[in-house]
């Protein structure tokens, strides 16, 4: 199931159904930025990646832009907390702004668990899309993943971190669990968005 919640929806783009689903009819911007949130193991990169070659967008690993302490203390079972992330958002939001001030679309994953640190990422063309899983589903992704560095321990300290998005933020929500494929689609299909593979 995918929900379409928003604010400042461009005007050319149908409002939802009674049931909740959004027909096509475009995008919030000509020059949008996804951000693909979420917890750890909700298949943030694969959904980005797939959205990203669908659609012939720009795409970047959020992760690959934490700074080489962050992954040390996450890698060592230690939660992140506000000062840590501060430098990793910036530059996120470094490379959403570069797309915006360029008028080129992307795809870029970052947890962006909490409101402040959206509201850091927040541009005019940025739709955060939200992989929402339980914490079961998470655990079980996390325990089959090899070579990541963020250990199934700090699972527990990202879902209680999590603020979902709020109905005043420009935002998808796409249930994890399913294929990956069929959640990059739902975002395609929500938004309006014209694959091109």
């Amino acid at each position: 199931m995918t929900v379409l919640e928003n604010a400042d929806r461009a005007s050319s783009a149908p409002a939802p159904d009674a049931g909740g689903a959004v027909p096509a009819g475009g995008p919030y911007a000509a020059d949008p930025v996804l951000v693909v949130m979420g917890v750890s193991g909700s298949g943030k990169s694969t959904v980005a990646a797939l959205l990203a070659e669908r659609l012939g967008w720009d795409s970047y690993e959020g992760d690959d832009l934490h700074p080489d302490e962050n992954v040390e203390k996450m890698a060592a079972g230690t939660p992140l907390d506000d000062d840590d992330r501060a430098p990793w958002l910036d530059t996120v939001s470094s490379w959403i702004v570069e797309h915006a001030l360029a008028g080129v679309p992307g795809v870029i994953t970052c947890s962006a668990l909490k409101r402040k640190y959206r509201d850091v990422l927040r541009e005019h063309n940025v739709v955060f899309v939200y992989l929402r899983g339980s914490r079961d589903l998470l655990g079980d992704r996390m325990a089959a993943r090899e070579g990541h560095f963020m250990p199934t321990a700090l699972l527990d300290s990202q879902v209680a971190t999590l603020e979902p998005p709020e109905a005043d933020e420009r935002h998808v929500v796409v249930d994890a669990g399913r294929s990956p494929e069929d959640e990059a689609d739902d975002v395609i299909r929500a938004l309006g968005l014209t694959p091109v593979a």
